[in-house]
């Protein structure tokens, strides 16, 4: 039998030409053109037409590979699984060749954690890293936001810089204080690139989802133009170390850079200079301090914990090359997120749950978040147990088995629904447990240790408000969190016997177990 001939939808061909057009007319409201202005539009054009070329070779890929397949039968999960991981090779090759904020976008999206499995791996691996600019553009931004004598502030500049990335490039600079500084200053044009490739990325995104209404990824690029404008903006960059500085002020392994106010501006932000070396360079050997990384891993789970559990105020993102180490100093506050009071009390409450094995209070506490139906996969989704587990630390050969013949039968729009029905705030956790799991399986720290961090902080903030970095103390248990680890372990038991009998129904064996449980996961050694 002959195969029937491929015609490709008058409806996609008309789309593939409103794309060029639109994303065109994304910036031809502009209604006037310095000449490099109108050099950095064309180099624009430029970088639009190859996306456009992408995503049409996309479209023609996914609509000829998976024609006629069933959607529930194993070719076309097979198939489709092909077709992602072709597409974000696509996608991998046209953000290195646009860099910029193409590099940004695929790394946004990556990280959201809502696209297909072969899309996020793929596009993690984009390095945001360009060649640096001569300092005598970087000069002429330091003249317009400093002023023209701003030399006269410093002892010294290097003119080399000492990291460069697609928004800013970062100086080395010894004040007439003496204080060595970190000076991060934005190149001049960046603003407008961003505006005429995020209406572009813009544009496209709408196209599509004219061709297939069941696209579900029409907010990714508002997300991340919203994203980005944090990100040029360094006032707030800096208004946000210092709120960070204030929650962490009485952690002796954590270093947030003091921010010199009367040298920072939209444009520029001037912090302290720390030196170090960035986290998982080497795993295989110490610290330069003495210390191995494996603390390292355990210090920075401690951080995110207190981050999400306690503070409610999250670091946007806490990758590798964000985080310092002699000892953990944690750089770019460009994105936090501030959690509803509200949410972070119930996140707390969601975590006790999954670890005690509570199912009930746990798809209750979904279903609060909007996760409905998909509440049963939360425990899977934190811990890797199933919500029938009766451990929260590990889980059975059957229920392996009988988890993997669930999750076979969940389409991507299962996914994509899962996720458009959670609040930001859950996203925001999504995001820096998955960046923090990532760093710690390369340090090969263990899952528990992750685990029971959790465990401890969410006991933490369930029981004492959410601290506003103004001084406040909070008494849990008792005691003062930052000096829990000196309390003999038997008022710690004793106190959380108390906590668990206040707030959770166990049989007698139960309650003992539970109560031993919480206490290993105040302080491990404690029972040792």
């Amino acid at each position: 039998m002959t195969p029937k001939p491929f015609n490709f939808p008058a409806k996609r061909t008309t789309a593939l030409f409103l794309l060029t057009a639109s994303a065109a007319a994304a910036t031809a409201a502009q209604t006037t053109y310095s000449a490099d202005k109108l050099g950095g539009e064309i180099h624009g054009l430029v970088r639009t037409a190859r996306a456009v070329s992408s995503v049409a070779s996309t479209v023609v890929d996914y609509e000829f590979s998976l024609r006629g397949l069933q959607k529930d039968s194993d070719k076309y999960r097979q198939a489709i699984s092909q077709v992602h991981l072709r597409s974000a090779k696509r996608f991998l090759k046209l953000c290195e060749a646009n860099r910029g904020f193409y590099v940004k976008a695929g790394q946004f999206a990556a990280s959201q954690k809502v696209l297909p499995r072969e899309y996020s791996s793929t596009l993690s691996s984009l390095q945001d890293q360009v060649a640096p600019l001569p300092f005598r553009v970087i000069k002429e931004v330091l003249k317009d936001n400093l002023g023209p004598d701003f030399s006269e502030m410093f002892l010294s500049i290097d003119e080399q810089p000492i990291a460069a990335a697609s928004i800013a490039q970062v100086h080395h600079a010894v004040l007439k204080s003496g204080h060595e500084v970190a000076i991060k200053v934005q190149y001049p044009w960046i603003e407008q690139q961003m505006n005429f490739d995020t209406r572009a990325m813009y544009f496209i995104s709408k196209t599509i989802a004219w061709l297939y209404p069941q696209y579900r990824f029409e907010w990714l690029p508002l997300a991340f133009t919203k994203s980005m404008s944090s990100e040029l903006d360094f006032v707030q960059e800096a208004r946000n170390s210092e709120i960070a500085a204030k929650n962490f002020r009485n952690n002796k392994m954590v270093r947030i850079p003091h921010v010199f106010w009367d040298l920072t501006t939209k444009l520029v932000l001037t912090m302290q200079f720390y030196t170090g070396h960035r986290i998982g360079v080497d795993p295989e050997k110490p610290c330069s301090i003495g210390c191995y990384l494996t603390t390292v891993a355990k210090s920075l789970t401690e951080l995110i914990a207190e981050m999400i559990f306690v503070h409610g105020y999250i670091h946007g993102d806490p990758h590798p090359g964000n985080i310092f180490v002699s000892p953990e100093v944690l750089l770019d506050h460009a994105v936090y997120t501030v959690l509803d009071e509200v949410f972070r009390k119930d996140f707390c409450q969601l975590w006790e749950a999954l670890i005690v094995k509570d199912s009930m209070k746990t798809v209750w506490l979904g279903e609060r978040f909007g996760a409905g139906k998909y509440s049963r996969y939360l425990p899977f989704i934190f811990t890797g147990t199933t919500i029938e587990s009766k451990s929260a630390l590990g889980i059975s050969i059957k229920e392996k088995e009988t988890l993997k013949h669930e999750l076979k039968s969940l389409l991507f729009e299962d996914l994509s629904s899962f996720m458009e029905s959670l609040p930001s705030d859950f996203i925001a956790i999504l995001r820096v447990d998955a960046l923090l799991r990532s760093i710690i399986r390369k340090l090969d720290v263990s899952r528990i240790t992750r685990l029971l961090t959790y465990t401890k902080y969410a006991v933490y903030g369930r029981l004492c408000p959410k601290l506003d970095g103004e001084g406040e103390s909070c008494k849990i248990l008792g005691t003062n969190i930052w000096t829990i680890d000196v309390i003999p372990w038997k008022e710690k038991l004793k106190s959380v016997q108390n906590y668990l009998y206040s707030k959770i129904s166990y049989d007698s064996l139960g309650f003992l177990v539970h109560s031993v449980f919480l206490i290993i996961c105040i302080s491990p050694s404690a029972l040792f």
